[in-house]
């Protein structure tokens, strides 16, 4: 998977992406399903030295990847986190931002998923949720049955959701 993804971002910066997300100067921010870290480097830079970035993943390869990457890039700000099934071992209501890319698809137990990502989640933070491989019929169907986030604003790959039903 690092090999097609080195070659695929000779041509596309993915990390690109991260602009239209409107991150800011010291927000915490949790990219879940980080992989081998493609998305880091710009969220690094992009919530400074004030801020965090949580690297998340289920995959010990991964955070392997991550770990790596942080020391050699000296990424100060990126905390490597492993989760383990669909519990993440970061505090609740931690981050401004979550961001969900290319990895939603592949959730068996979306209800569950999206239930630890609200206890994560500030009461005024945002959930960016890629669709990924699958329709956006079936992402907004999972998203509803959670009961636990509202639309924002729907892009074309993506959803920007709002936390329902929690107390500032």
């Amino acid at each position: 998977m690092r090999l097609f993804y080195k070659i695929s971002d000779i041509f596309r910066d993915p990390s690109t992406q991260l602009e239209e997300f409107n991150i800011e100067p010291g927000w915490r921010v949790i990219d879940y399903g980080c992989g081998p870290g493609r998305y880091l480097p710009r969220a690094s830079k992009q919530v400074g030295p004030e801020g965090k970035v949580f690297a998340v993943d289920i995959h010990e390869l991964a955070m392997n990847c991550v770990c790596s990457m942080v020391q050699k890039k000296r990424l100060k700000n990126v905390i490597p986190v492993r989760a383990k099934e669909y519990f993440v071992p970061i505090q609740e209501n931690t981050a401004n931002l979550i961001y969900v890319l290319d990895v939603f698809h592949m959730i068996s137990q979306p209800t569950l998923f999206l239930q630890e990502l609200h206890r994560l989640i500030r009461s005024d933070g945002k959930l960016i949720l890629e669709d990924g491989h699958q329709k956006r019929i079936e992402t907004l169907r999972k998203v509803e049955e959670s009961k636990r986030w509202r639309i924002l604003e729907e892009k074309p790959k993506h959803l920007i959701l709002k936390p329902i039903y929690k107390i500032k």
